[in-house]
């Protein structure tokens, strides 16, 4: 779902694939421009700054919680 004016809309299967396919890019062009081998705070700032680049807004390292099952 999004928001868009403040009304909550459903994503389609196109704008998954849309934007899927635009982060994808994303990475492939830091790993292409950046090369192997750096540290992954390296490719993680060219990644967001990427990302701005191609209009994409995001948030970054959010809290995401976790559930595990719990072993006896």
């Amino acid at each position: 779902m999004k928001y868009l004016a403040g009304k909550l809309f459903m994503l389609t299967q196109k704008d998954v694939d849309d934007v899927s396919y635009r982060v994808i890019g994303a990475a492939i062009e830091v790993h292409k421009t950046m090369g192997s081998g750096l540290l992954e705070s390296v490719y993680h700032k060219c990644f967001l700054k990427e990302l701005e680049l191609r209009g994409l807004s995001f948030k970054r390292e959010i809290h995401v919680p976790l559930s595990t099952k719990v072993l006896c």
